[in-house]
């Protein structure tokens, strides 16, 4: 049988119009898909169907920051320079939050992105949390919050913590570093802790770069005297109590900020969002400065710096 060549075009315009017509509802149910993950609705008309806050898509960290350089030698004993890109993490800190005592107005921690959702936890200034991902939602911009950290009593963490952008600072950080070797580590920098006149001094080769009133352990709980080094760091620690055979007192502080380790008894020198009695002892061991100051040490002091804790 012969087709006629006239009506062999109108099929063959048929077929194409019919696969463009395809890849066109393939697009837009592609565009859809994209749409629902990235707003958490469903468009039916009036009977929208609102997801929950943990299907929202909250982009992840890390990021790339400041580049260093790694130095190899090759088989043929020559130095190559690698330039290596430290991966960065996202953190918030509490700006518009309330007092040491929870004075004035506190920063309300929302079980999901939004107002709408019921508060679960109330925040101080001076807190840093690690961040998980962001979340744009209104007129608004949420950061979710995660604990990614061993956790003494993880059952106190009962759900999602959204905290609302306005209220925070981002900042960008290596996130926990360590060093196995505490021996093998060398630096110019050392820390002195005077258990005596509550005061830490901080010097890098032999010139003063910081002298700050702090508050180590009560007389029940002593910051550990003798030379030590520090072994690791972290943006943010979430630090609960009682401590068995240590304190039978009951604390929960998320985000203590800017931690120091120079035990692994767990002696730690950190920032204080929770008291302003710097000067005096009051710690359950650790070295609490306040946040600021706190900061700023953290910053400055690096892996292997010398801690010596004095009387």
């Amino acid at each position: 049988m012969t087709i006629p060549l006239k009506q062999h075009r109108r099929i063959v315009f048929l077929l194409v119009g019919a696969i463009l017509l395809l890849c066109v509802l393939l697009v837009v149910v592609m565009l859809r898909t994209d749409i629902v993950e990235k707003y958490g609705t469903l468009f039916a008309g009036d009977n929208a169907e609102v997801l929950s806050p943990e299907n929202l898509d909250a982009p992840k960290t890390p990021f790339l920051g400041e580049e260093e350089v790694f130095i190899i030698k090759s088989v043929d004993e020559e130095e190559i320079i690698l330039p290596v890109k430290k991966v960065l993490f996202e953190y918030v800190e509490v700006l518009d939050g309330c007092g040491h005592h929870f004075e004035g107005e506190c920063l309300n921690v929302r079980s999901g992105p939004g107002t709408e959702y019921p508060v679960v936890a109330r925040l101080r200034n001076g807190i840093v949390l690690k961040v998980d991902g962001k979340v744009e939602h209104g007129e608004s911009t949420w950061y979710k919050i995660i604990f990614d950290e061993w956790l003494r009593y993880p059952e106190r963490v009962t759900g999602d913590w959204y905290v609302a952008a306005n209220y925070v600072k981002v900042l960008l950080d290596e996130g926990n570093q360590a060093i196995e070797n505490q021996g093998n580590a060398a630096s110019t920098k050392q820390i002195i802790v005077d258990r005596s006149d509550q005061i830490l001094y901080a010097y890098e080769n032999d010139e003063l770069f910081m002298q700050e009133p702090i508050s180590t352990g009560l007389e029940l709980t002593p910051t550990p005297r003798g030379i030590f080094s520090i072994y690791k760091k972290t943006p943010s620690r979430y630090m609960q109590g009682p401590i068995p055979d240590i304190a039978n007192q009951y604390y929960d502080l998320p985000g203590v900020p800017w931690n120091l380790y120079f035990t692994h008894g767990g002696a730690v020198i950190h920032g204080a969002y929770w008291h302003d009695s710097f000067g005096t002892k009051y710690s359950h061991g650790c070295v609490n400065l306040p946040p600021k100051q706190a900061y700023i040490l953290y910053t400055w002091a690096e892996l292997g710096t010398r801690v010596i804790v004095r009387d």
